[in-house]
């Protein structure tokens, strides 16, 4: 949400929206604490004892933590059609990130499709900045938008419905919206040219030079699930998410787990995720502390803030078309795996992701699987006909994220190590 706040060439504040300029005040905070920050600091390991693996200015190193609050944020859902990596093709958030950090947003002809909150967030942030806008897919289905009134009641007393409504309104003013698109296809030799589509006045196409796919944000779990952090299928929100007590605190006694990495709410109740792990951090570490707001209060003003999830949640499901690709639709980006390969796997006897990495070595780039997980997860419990929680989730360990043999190579010594484990125990 406030990715690049203090750093963001864009200087029109409007362009970007009141909520994202609330960071200004968070990030100065924290340059004003006696906090150690390390920036672009890539963390690739964690153990159930807190020690924290991570590379920074090029040099790999270990933080032995007393407690450790993993807030490693939302990710987008995969979101798998025929000609998605294609060059071309990139995802809303990346988009955005591009908007935020670098002030830049495409040119050409412009198509976004998907579903979620986020589509017209962008879309509305891209007008401000002067993009266009061909046309947006809207893949909603006109199912979920009845499904989710049983709970509006809820929806209507939260700040989303003037937001929401406002965005959507002002982007349908100038940008033509096809509602109930299904059977997405991107087409393109070296380079996305065209999007074809079904819809309810049948099939139809539109010429692209840029596609922004978008279904929603799930967790980021790959840190917490390689550290040992139990996890389960989230129905409503079709993801895996950590189980944890009310202060965020996970199966592991060092390990909490806060922010949209403890399952989708929005940035509001993120933030409020965060305050209420610290201040139970504290509690833990040294119950004498003084702790000001309460847990409790925290926790009032968060189901507060979280009032309207259940709504949002139906009213954007992803459908089962766009989660769940057939076919020769590319599944894993990284090792070039297709759907109807992971089906073939199946048949011959993989269980789960763990046994389908022996088969088709899917899940094994550098990724490890943040693009294809949940896609898996979810072929592999279609094709034997059980719930995605029997099928589970692959395999995680160290590293997480690409680490070079030189950082590895940087890694403290063992009489290092044992100073940081004497620093932990203090």
């Amino acid at each position: 949400m406030w990715r690049a706040v203090t750093t963001t060439p864009v200087s029109e504040r409007f362009i970007l929206g009141a909520d994202y300029w609330c960071g200004t005040d968070a990030a100065e905070a924290l340059a004003a604490s006696n906090v150690t920050y390390l920036p672009n600091a890539t963390v690739w390991g964690l153990d159930e004892t807190g020690t924290v693996s991570l590379t920074a200015a090029g040099t790999a190193r270990r933080i032995a933590a007393a407690r450790v609050i993993i807030a490693t944020g939302a990710q987008e859902r995969p979101f798998p059609v025929p000609g998605w990596t294609l060059p071309g093709v990139m995802t809303v958030g990346a988009a955005q990130g591009l908007l935020k950090s670098s002030a830049l947003y495409p040119s050409g002809k412009l198509v976004i499709a998907g579903t979620g909150p986020l589509i017209w967030l962008y879309a509305a942030q891209l007008l401000r900045a002067g993009g266009r806008i061909e046309r947006i897919l809207d893949t909603t289905e006109p199912a979920a938008r009845w499904r989710a009134l049983r709970h509006l009641p809820a929806f209507l007393t939260s700040s989303y419905v003037a937001k929401g409504l406002a965005l959507m309104a002002k982007v349908r003013r100038q940008v033509p919206v096809v509602r109930a698109v299904e059977h997405l296809a991107i087409e393109g030799d070296e380079h996305v040219t065209t999007v074809r589509y079904r819809s309810r006045e049948g099939e139809s196409q539109v010429a692209a030079d840029t596609v922004l796919l978008h279904q929603g944000v799930v967790p980021q779990v790959n840190l917490a699930m390689a550290a040992g952090v139990h996890h389960h299928w989230d129905e409503q929100q079709l993801c895996f998410v950590p189980v944890l007590d009310a202060t965020g605190r996970s199966n592991l006694e060092r390990i909490f787990v806060a922010g949209d990495s403890a399952g989708i709410a929005g940035w509001e109740a993120a933030e409020d995720r965060g305050r209420i792990a610290a201040a139970a951090v504290i509690e833990a570490l040294d119950p004498k502390a003084a702790r000001s707001p309460s847990i409790e209060g925290l926790q009032r003003r968060l189901a507060r803030k979280t009032r309207a999830r259940r709504f949002l949640d139906e009213f954007f499901r992803p459908p089962d078309q766009f989660r769940i690709p057939k076919g020769a639709t590319t599944v894993c980006r990284c090792e070039d795996v297709t759907a109807s390969e992971v089906e073939s796997a199946v048949a011959l006897g993989a269980l789960g992701p763990a046994q389908l990495k022996s088969y088709t070595r899917c899940g094994m780039g550098p990724c490890q699987g943040r693009m294809c997980g949940l896609t898996v997860t979810e072929i592999m419990a279609a094709c034997r006909e059980v719930p995605p929680s029997q099928i589970g989730y692959f395999r995680l360990r160290p590293p997480v994220k690409p680490v070079t043999v030189q950082e590895l190579a940087s890694m403290p010594t063992d009489d290092d190590d044992a100073n940081a484990v004497t620093a932990r125990r203090r």
